[in-house]
């Protein structure tokens, strides 16, 4: 056999109970079949009702089981699969999850409508500072439907919608990626601030959706911070779910689709138009997308910074994400294991949903690399295969090769989020041919937080000249 070939390691793992009183059944993958192309795997069924996913990982005592969100749009009814390799790959093991079928998109409930007056619009863009000037009042939405959560099993999430009113003609279909937040009631869908972008958009002829994503708003648990495969899911879903709400009440739709989304929205807008032009292009066609300021490469720039010792502007960054990876993947026992005294105990208690960033940041140190394990910083700072390091690569979101017209903005002084992963992605499209992407500087001298408004108003200028 090929060096190269996978070995297959292989065990099975119910992801979650029955629903009803029956006994847990036993999911087996029956065949492994070893090839020129890679490893055959099929399984029994589980009946009627459960969909499947494959994880894998290189080492079955110290690693973290990954799906694979490039390969295929997991979970699948299917009851086999090909992991179709290249030479080089090292050797896999691999585990079935089975999870409810999830009818991806449903509609759960949509609350009463909130109208916004046009001299609403006008006072609430002047207090924001934002330079756009409305045509249409609008009216706002808050919509609760069914999605997948971070292992692919059913969920619901929530998101706002905005539409204009008064418009005669059909209308693109916005999704607006919001950034970092860790209050879990801080979301669009409450109609605060964070949905200031939707209404700016709706009132120039825009139908926006503007996902809360999960573990905010209305979905439980622990929001999965800069987890790709969730941000796409839960925004692919919630494109689903504003689209047929809009035809059920007959608010027409041109098919044109843009994204957009700065900072964490960035990375979140990069996961939403990968997972449309890999596994959704028949549903949604991409006009234009325009990711801001996102951790596109968080195993390598991000991490590296966030290991540099540089003082941060929010250390809280940090602990959200190692949070958000434990919770997905499940890294060691708990969120303390990681972290150093008194850090250990301090911290997880702050993670909450309830408590603000200015809260977390004050409790962090001022290096923020103090705040793990001394053994656990040595390890990711001298390991490139730590589990960590694999779980930030699972999240990298610069290889692949985007198909639709995207601008990538970013200011080069930013501070929380360095420029260089816009670079690295930058780079790694054109070199696979995507030419159509462009990177724009809106101000070489804006922090990350004055970077946000000029890219805002470039993109939406661009946005303009694509709109039928």
């Amino acid at each position: 056999m090929p060096s190269w070939l996978p070995i297959a390691a292989l065990c099975s793992l119910l992801l979650v109970p029955r629903l009803t009183a029956a006994e847990p059944f036993s999911l087996r993958i029956n065949l492994t079949q070893p090839t020129a192309d890679g490893v055959s795997l099929r399984w029994n069924d589980a009946g009627p009702g459960w969909a499947y996913s494959v994880q894998s990982r290189a080492a079955f005592a110290d690693g973290v089981w990954l799906t694979r969100s490039d390969l295929r749009p997991w979970p699948v009814p299917d009851l086999g699969w090909t992991n179709r390799t290249e030479p080089g790959a090292s050797a896999q093991f691999y585990r079935l999850l089975a999870v409810p079928v999830t009818e991806r998109g449903r509609v759960v409930s949509v609350s009463d409508r909130l109208f916004v007056s046009l001299a609403e619009i006008s006072v609430l863009l002047d207090l924001a500072e934002i330079p756009v000037t409305p045509e249409h009042a609008v009216d706002l939405y808050k919509i609760v439907y069914e999605t997948l959560d971070p292992r692919g099993g059913r969920t619901q999430a929530s998101a706002a919608i905005v539409l204009p009113v008064g418009m005669d003609r059909p209308l693109p279909l916005l999704s607006y990626q919001h950034g970092t937040l860790i209050l879990t009631n801080d979301v669009p869908s409450v109609f605060n601030e964070q949905v200031l972008p939707g209404i700016g958009f709706a009132a120039i002829g825009y139908a926006v959706v503007l996902p809360d994503l999960l573990g905010l708003g209305d979905s439980p648990g622990l929001h999965p911070y800069h987890h790709a495969r969730s941000e796409a899911t839960a925004g692919v879903d919630a494109l689903r779910a504003a689209r047929s709400w809009c035809l059920a009440q007959n608010v027409g739709l041109n098919g044109q689709t843009f994204l957009v989304g700065y900072s964490q929205g960035g990375h979140a807008t990069m996961a939403l138009q990968r997972e449309l032009e890999l596994f959704h292009a028949d549903e949604f066609t991409v006009t234009a997308s325009a990711p801001m300021a996102g951790a596109y490469d968080l195993s390598g720039v991000t991490a590296n910074d966030l290991l540099s010792g540089r003082l941060m502007p929010n250390p809280y960054y940090l602990l959200y994400l190692l949070a958000a990876c434990q919770d997905v993947y499940r890294l060691t026992n708990n969120l303390a294991d990681l972290l150093a005294p008194p850090y250990h105990t301090t911290l997880p208690p702050l993670m909450n949903g309830a408590t603000p960033s200015s809260v977390i940041n004050q409790a962090m140190p001022p290096d923020a690399r103090l705040i793990l394990q001394p053994s656990v910083l040595a390890a990711l700072q001298s390991q490139p295969q730590h589990p960590l390091r694999a779980i930030l690569r699972d999240n990298d979101l610069y290889d692949w090769t985007p198909t639709a017209p995207t601008r990538l903005y970013h200011c080069r002084a930013d501070r929380d989020v360095i420029f260089a992963n816009s670079e690295v992605a930058h780079a790694s499209f054109h070199n696979r041919g995507a030419t159509q992407v462009q990177l724009i500087d809106p101000d070489p001298a804006a922090d990350h937080g004055d970077c946000a408004l000029p890219a805002f108003l470039l993109a939406r200028d661009w946005f303009e000249t694509l709109r039928d």
